[in-house]
């Protein structure tokens, strides 16, 4: 391409803290969030006419972490089709050459609000089981492709006004094939899975932890499972655990007895009407 050709397709401007080089055809950007990995902005798409998020990845080949995570979400988004899995647009760099090389801008579709807006919300039954069964939709397809989101989090769920939900952020997903060494350092703290935490081998199930973590955070608007670190996390998982497993216990001691109560009852009306 033309040098003077492709610089007249791209312009300059800042957002927040950053300066987006974008394509003529996003207008009107406008900063909606930010990340470790990246700045996300609302655009304008001029071709599509319809709004767009536009993600920069401000130089993700810096080394090979941030490498392997901005490589892991373009392949997994290009490849990954589902109504509840996020789509991506475009993908596109401002920089003419490998040496000038630097950022990466991921066109995806724009949504209303993550799952941390919505969480504050008073939702009734229905929306909640609507919003639970998306989520597993969309990892059930993930999972049948191979694929281990490791960072489930309301961050990286978001919902349009009509209770669309879409998964989000694949830099930290793996194939299950890759599964039996993983690190330990995936997930959002308050969203890892024992296994992941103690460093052991795990699978798929990993994200289904990390589901119901967030479905009762939606329930009890705050977090199950909340710690400084992970052995604080880790003390609250086992003190959970106890306590449901003492309430189970007294619950399941207080029915035996009613029933052998009944049973007494019944056996003491046979023989003495």
């Amino acid at each position: 391409m033309n040098k003077n050709k492709r610089e007249r397709e791209f312009y300059s401007l800042d957002v927040g803290d950053s300066t987006f080089t974008v394509l003529k055809r996003y207008q009107n950007l406008r900063p909606i969030g930010s990340g470790a990995q990246g700045i996300v902005c609302s655009a304008y798409d001029q071709n599509l006419e319809r709004n767009v998020a536009i993600k920069k990845l401000s130089r993700p080949f810096q080394n090979q972490t941030h490498a392997k995570r901005a490589y892991r979400e373009l392949v997994l988004m290009k490849c990954v089709n589902h109504k509840n899995i996020i789509g991506l647009l475009n993908v596109f760099t401002p920089q003419k050459s490998l040496e000038e090389f630097q950022d990466v801008y991921l066109v995806m579709e724009l949504m209303d609000a993550n799952l941390c807006q919505v969480i504050q919300m008073e939702l009734d039954h229905e929306r909640l089981s609507y919003l639970l069964y998306q989520m597993l939709c969309g990892i059930k397809h993930l999972h049948a492709a191979g694929i281990i989101h490791r960072d489930l989090k309301p961050s990286n769920i978001v919902v349009k006004s009509d209770c669309t939900l879409k998964i989000l952020d694949f830099g930290l997903a793996r194939t299950a094939a890759t599964g039996l060494l993983m690190t330990p350092y995936v997930v959002t703290r308050y969203y890892r899975a024992p296994e992941v935490i103690l460093g052991m081998g795990y699978q798929a199930n990993v994200d289904i932890w990390s589901v119901g973590c967030i479905l009762a955070e939606m329930v009890r608007h705050k977090i199950l499972f909340p710690g400084r670190d992970c052995i604080l996390a880790s003390f609250k998982m086992l003190l959970h655990t106890l306590l449901f497993l003492t309430f189970f216990c007294f619950f399941f001691l207080e029915m035996l007895f009613y029933c052998c109560w009944c049973a007494a009852q019944w056996e003491v009306g046979v023989v003495l009407p």
